[in-house]
């Protein structure tokens, strides 16, 4: 069955689906997106995503391409259309189509496309066995707390990962303290029942599997500490894990080649991950 996306006003097979070469985001990454966790035909946590949505938007100045319920709506029809019951679901909007220039004009409209990924594995699974982190310099721009469409420094990092058998980088900023993941945000548990993790500001995305991390710590009775840690200290923590909505809560066994605590994922890991599961179901 082809894959149905929804670009600005119709629905298109997704090999066939077209923008303008016109378009802010396609020529200046002038945009803001989202990526929704699908769970048992459920979107998961989609009003709080919708708000930092519309944060970004705020921040940038671009107005929503129609409303939040129809939105919604087009979102419901997506995952229809597809027959999607696991998986995600990626939302973009863009300032729009104008002649090419770096200031932009009033009146814009914006463009919208909505399209979703099936996926056959829940990865915030209990029996994962953990993976592996590289740390490397954030490079990023100033405001990563707009989940913009400009990507590139992540790209890299991401690449800079994998070609050294990892699957996430940490960002390092000019102190030596880690930010976020190139696609995720990090934590350590320096003591048992105690998490760490970036407090939210202009260097990090707040992350909505983030904020459901600490609500569901919170009522498994374990200490949330948003301060920064340096690279040394989740080398010598207990435990680490990162969380996305893609990836959930994810463990993490080693740091640049460093073993983390017993190499096996950890107890207060493992009841976070129990707990997300829990929510989701």
């Amino acid at each position: 069955m082809p894959k149905i996306a929804f670009v600005n006003g119709s629905y298109r097979n997704i090999h066939k689906a077209s923008i303008e070469i016109e378009d802010r985001g396609f020529q200046f990454a002038d945009g803001v997106y989202e990526v929704i966790a699908l769970t048992n035909d459920v979107l998961i946590d989609l009003d709080f995503h919708l708000d930092r949505l519309n944060r970004s938007l705020t921040e940038i100045n671009i107005k929503w391409p129609m409303s939040r319920e129809s939105v919604m709506a087009i979102c419901a029809e997506v995952i229809r259309r597809n027959r999607l019951t696991q998986g995600s679901l990626y939302i973009q909007i863009t300032r729009g189509v104008t002649a090419r220039d770096f200031s932009y004009p009033n009146g814009i409209k914006p463009s919208l496309v909505i399209y979703g990924r099936r996926s056959r594995n829940n990865q915030a699974s209990s029996k994962a066995q953990g993976i592996k982190v590289i740390s490397t310099r954030d490079i990023r721009w100033g405001r990563c707390d707009i989940k913009s469409i400009s990507l590139l420094a992540s790209v890299l990092a991401k690449t800079q990962a994998n070609h050294k058998i990892a699957q996430e980088a940490w960002l390092l900023n000019e102190d030596g303290f880690v930010t976020e993941g190139a696609s995720s945000n990090a934590w350590i548990v320096p003591r048992p029942n105690v998490i760490q993790t970036h407090p939210v500001n202009s260097s990090i995305l707040s992350g909505i599997t983030r904020l459901r991390t600490i609500k569901l710590a919170q009522e498994q009775s374990i200490k949330v500490i948003e301060r920064p840690f340096s690279i040394n200290e989740a080398k010598k923590a207990k435990e680490a894990f990162l969380t996305s909505s893609t990836l959930f809560v994810q463990p993490i066994v080693n740091i640049d080649g460093s073993q983390i605590g017993d190499g096996e994922i950890g107890s207060t890991t493992k009841t976070l991950i129990k707990s997300y599961l829990d929510f989701m179901d």
